[in-house]
């Protein structure tokens, strides 16, 4: 089996990304590995032909940008800091592009990402980011659904 030396692990920086921490310290933990934890702000040009000011649009990410900076470094500290080589990057793009750039860009060895389970025309109009990284990846990529358990639980309490 391949060393397993940097992980990446994509986050959204919400509850989803909460839950998906303990898989990816048992696997830095398991492969004494270096943890990458990126956040990609969706790029907002595309508005510019609906008669958004360019320099208003620019403003905007460049505070989402900063405002992600913040609750990332907040999400690091709170749980990754028994990891001190784990390092943080907030990055404005698409972000299937961004995940696929960073993984050739730092040598990654593996991904550990969320998925939404979006379905029908959820997935139609916002597509999934981890099925982009599955497919073009050239590395493994595990996907777990956070939600996966209350689902589970829901789908139980409902046939009580």
């Amino acid at each position: 089996m391949q060393t397993i030396q940097r992980i990446l692990f994509p986050v959204d920086l919400t509850e989803s990304s909460d839950k998906l921490v303990p898989y990816v310290l048992t696997m830095a933990n398991k492969f004494d590995a270096q943890v990458h934890i990126l956040f990609v702000v969706r790029m907002f040009h595309y508005f510019t032909d609906i008669y958004v000011a360019p320099p208003s649009i620019s403003v905007f990410e460049t505070e989402l940008v900063e405002g992600a900076r913040k609750k990332m470094e907040e999400f690091t500290r709170t749980h990754f800091s028994a990891l001190p080589r784990t390092r943080a990057e907030v990055v404005l793009g698409d972000p299937p592009e961004a995940i696929l750039t960073h993984i050739v860009e730092n040598q990654t060895d593996m991904v550990i990402m969320g998925t939404h389970g979006r379905k029908g025309l959820d997935r139609v109009l916002f597509g999934s980011v981890a099925e982009r990284v599955i497919k073009t990846a050239k590395v493994p990529v595990l996907v777990v659904n956070p939600h996966a358990k209350e689902n589970e639980r829901a789908g139980a309490t409902r046939k009580a």
